[in-house]
């Protein structure tokens, strides 16, 4: 059983790429069918045990608190209507899990999202999910496969990464390392970069937004200087560790869906429809 109990969840950034409809809805809350990102980057991080979610937001950003708060009112017209499986579907997250919100004032990358966190998280192991990257698994949900992971080497930091296009590195973070003995799925982290230029990256080994942390990262993003952009990269913070060989990369068994760009949004929706056709057909038959 799995010691790690707390889950982060950076929903602070403004959504640009969804604007205009990110003016007044949080792009977490935007749907793949009928349920919001944010709904399966929580329910995708339960079946491992993780009850207690940190919510990094910003003040504009009230309807995801909103979204996770009961309602009252519309449970009991639910109830009145008989629509009992509605008013389970509704509850369900909000009666398993326990939710605390700390507000960003400024976005100030990734590396600074989590370090917000530090208070609720305290001193122990801790999940990351970035709800824009929307996984789906045939089996065991990705974050819990990571969690496994983080069972055999409780001292290690993990990074979900996949193979990408060659051509996109420059859109992501990028491991240099080498695989882990008697693993098949898991690299030694040596190094990391952040965008690489496309003739001048490592691999093609792409971190997406995954993580097991351990508490020591906190200390180090407390000291990482921010970058150019005056951000402050959990990249930093992992090439730090990377040093100590404290971070490990895991090629994870499943399909990432990037929900963070409109193309990649519509292509969950359609992938999650053809889905419940398929399964739909099959009950048929």
């Amino acid at each position: 059983m799995t010691d790690i109990k707390k889950c982060l969840l950076p929903v602070a950034g403004y959504g640009t790429r969804f604007l205009p409809v990110t003016k007044t809805v949080p792009k977490e809350l935007l749907p793949v069918l009928s349920k919001p990102l944010l709904e399966y980057a929580i329910e995708e991080a339960i079946p491992s045990g993780v009850k207690e979610f940190s919510l990094i937001l910003s003040d504009s950003k009230q309807a995801i608190k909103d979204y996770l708060s009961p309602k009252n009112e519309l449970i009991d017209f639910l109830e009145e209507k008989g629509k009992l499986v509605a008013v389970e579907t509704i509850n369900k997250i909000i009666d398993t899990c326990k939710f605390n919100f700390v507000y960003q004032s400024k976005m100030l990358g990734l590396g600074h999202a989590i370090l917000q966190g530090r208070e609720s998280i305290g001193n122990e192991k801790f999940a990351v999910i970035l709800p824009d990257d929307l996984c789906d698994s045939a089996s065991t949900p990705v974050i819990e496969q990571m969690i496994n992971i983080s069972n055999k080497y409780p001292d290690k930091c993990i990074v979900a990464i996949e193979e990408v296009d060659p051509l996109e590195v420059n859109k992501y973070g990028v491991i240099s390392g080498s695989l882990l003995k008697n693993e098949k799925s898991v690299y030694v982290v040596t190094d990391m970069v952040e965008k690489p230029d496309v003739n001048d990256t490592p691999s093609n080994l792409a971190i997406i937004g995954r993580y097991i942390l351990i508490p020591e990262i906190f200390e180090i993003l407390d000291s990482t200087k921010p970058d150019f952009r005056g951000e402050i990269q959990i990249t930093d913070a992992h090439k730090v560790l990377a040093k100590k060989g404290k971070v490990l990369a895991y090629s994870f068994d499943g399909l990432r869906l990037d929900c963070g760009s409109v193309e990649g949004f519509i292509k969950a929706n359609n992938y999650f429809f053809k889905k419940i056709i398929k399964k739909s057909n099959s009950n048929i038959s």
